[in-house]
Parts: C-alpha cells; sequence; structure tokens
C-alpha cells in the first residue's frame, strides 16, 4: 500500500510553487530594483551634464561657431 499523504501540506506546496513561479515571472518582466533604476537615472543625468558641458555653442542662425556662413 502506499503511504496517504496530507492534502493540506500538497495544496499549500502548490500554491508556495505557482507563487515562486509568479514572482519570477514579474523579475523578467519588470527588471531592476529601485536601487538599480536610481543609479541608472543618477548616471543618466551625470552623463548629460558631461555632455552639455563639452557642447559647442550655437550663434543666432543655428550654425556652430567654428561654422559661420556670412
Amino acid at each position: 500500500m502506499t503511504r496517504p499523504i496530507n492534502l493540506n501540506k500538497a495544496r499549500k506546496a502548490r500554491a508556495r510553487a505557482e507563487k515562486t513561479a509568479r514572482a519570477e515571472a514579474n523579475v523578467v518582466a519588470f527588471g531592476r530594483t529601485k536601487a538599480e533604476k536610481q543609479h541608472a537615472e543618477r548616471e543618466t543625468a551625470r552623463m548629460t551634464r558631461e555632455l552639455d558641458g563639452k557642447a559647442l555653442e550655437t550663434s543666432a542662425n543655428g550654425a556652430k561657431d567654428g561654422n559661420k556662413k556670412p
């Protein structure tokens, strides 16, 4: 004869497995943690500031200063 199983334990184990699978799907769908998002945002802002500091000035007609047309 086989041993009887506790249906409550089986039900709870199945629920835990489904919850874990849903959590893994959410990780794939939503990706990064809050800290990772904040870090990326700060890095993007830093790179933008750095790039803006290196930009060439433009004249009123939109041409770069080194390429002025009369």
